[in-house]
């Protein structure tokens, strides 16, 4: 697995902080409120809005093409297009990032990845953080990839021609899947030499993905307990494949609900018992925890009932939270 020649670290000292992936715009029923099968764009902005200045890192957009039949009363069929989306965010936001959490990355020929990426990158002058993944949904992969089985060797040539795409105009891409040279692609991205590659996942195999190629990890559904394994592991391959280069290590925090201190909070509202729920100390003594572990950027998210509640619940982490964290 020959790794990218350059790393693009963006969080590195400045840590830890801390983004969120945007409600509305994925409607799986394992994280979805009520509320936001009524919403749409409207809210989608007031959210990144909001997110923007109670100063979050990123925001983040998921990605799915299809739901198979068979799985949509779990995940729904509401994703909205990533790429579409993110762009539409560089217009309606000017400083927070935008991360594509994440993108299937094998299903796109790399240079339309390329394309589309970079023309978010020069849309939102230099905001984008690319987070890609290797999917799981056998149906949605062989539809438009084929061969679900080899969905990880696609993805870590994926990754690598993407990097290539990235930083060169004319990318030399040797295949096997795809073989191109002599195709140039443009607009070109605004930071140099490219925008950061996240690799989501937590099996195996993407923890290796992300020590060989990637320039930050955004595990998935690890629990708490095991993050600090994984970490060790992560960094162990680091070394052994990339010779110890820095590289932005995150998580996804437990769900949040912060009570009191200007959030609206109501300590009376019934929440599974998975809920980080508190105060602003509380909170942050919990996140602290995660960062001791050697988290660099926290994913968030926050229970609400509408999305007034998740835009105070955003902004008083903003201001009572973040500051506890350090940095």
């Amino acid at each position: 697995m020959q790794p990218p020649d350059d790393v693009v670290t963006v969080v590195g000292q400045s840590g830890p902080v801390y983004g969120m992936q945007l409600p509305v715009q994925s409607q799986s029923t394992m994280y979805t409120a009520k509320w936001e099968t009524r919403a749409g764009p409207a809210e989608i902005a007031r959210v990144a809005q909001a997110a923007e200045e109670a100063g979050f890192f990123y925001v983040g957009v998921c990605d799915h093409t299809a739901i198979p039949e068979r799985l949509a009363e779990a995940m729904s069929t509401t994703w909205y297009d990533t790429t579409a989306t993110l762009g539409w965010l560089a217009g309606v936001t000017s400083r927070v990032r935008l991360l594509s959490h994440v993108l299937v990355l094998a299903q796109r020929h790399p240079l339309r990845a390329a394309k589309e990426l970079a023309t978010i990158d020069r849309l939102s002058d230099g905001r984008l953080i690319v987070g890609v993944g290797a999917g799981h949904v056998p149906e949605e992969y062989e539809m438009l990839t084929g061969g679900f089985e080899r969905r990880g060797a696609d993805t870590d040539e994926a990754v690598r021609a993407l990097s290539v795409a990235l930083v060169e105009e004319f990318p030399d891409l040797p295949g096997p899947r795809w073989p191109v040279s002599g195709m140039g692609v443009a607009p070109r991205p605004v930071q140099v030499p490219r925008p950061p590659i996240w690799i989501g996942g937590s099996s195996g195999p993407a923890i290796r993905r992300a020590a060989a190629l990637g320039d930050g990890w955004l595990p998935q559904g690890t629990r708490r307990r095991d993050l600090p394994g994984q970490i060790a592991h992560l960094r162990q391959l680091r070394e052994e494949l990339r010779g110890g280069a820095p590289i932005d290590i995150g998580t996804i925090a437990e769900p949040i609900y912060l009570v009191g201190g200007g959030a609206d909070g109501d300590s009376a509202w019934d929440l599974p018992p998975f809920v980080l729920r508190g105060g602003p100390v509380e909170v942050a003594e919990s996140l602290r925890d995660l960062v001791a572990m050697g988290v660099d950027h926290l994913q968030l998210r926050f229970m609400a009932r509408s999305v007034e509640e998740v835009c105070d619940q955003t902004a008083a982490f903003g201001s009572l939270v973040g500051p506890l964290l350090g940095g």
